[in-house]
């Protein structure tokens, strides 16, 4: 049981490490035009984009990503409590 409690807690974190990649991206020119960079928006963009459906940028600074990266670690944090009660 710990077992999958570790590998869903390493998905989460390499989602994580992706999702700031894809944010550092936007800071380059054309880093997202490279076929590295579509693949990771292709991964990115669905989870970001139910973030910004509620959250509007706010003039050029777009702050989704930012609760989609608190919800990552709360949803971490609640798996390794859920299988610290089971286990």
């Amino acid at each position: 049981m710990m077992q999958l409690a570790y590998y869903i807690n390493l998905g989460i974190t390499l989602y994580t490490y992706v999702l700031i990649i894809y944010i550092l991206m936007s800071w380059f020119p054309g880093a997202r035009d490279t076929a590295f960079g579509e693949f990771v928006g292709r991964v990115c963009e669905p989870y970001l984009e139910q973030f910004r459906k509620f959250i509007p940028p706010l003039g050029m600074i777009d702050i989704s990503p930012i609760a989609a990266l608190f919800t990552l670690q709360l949803a971490k944090i609640g798996v390794i409590e859920i299988f610290r009660m089971l286990g």
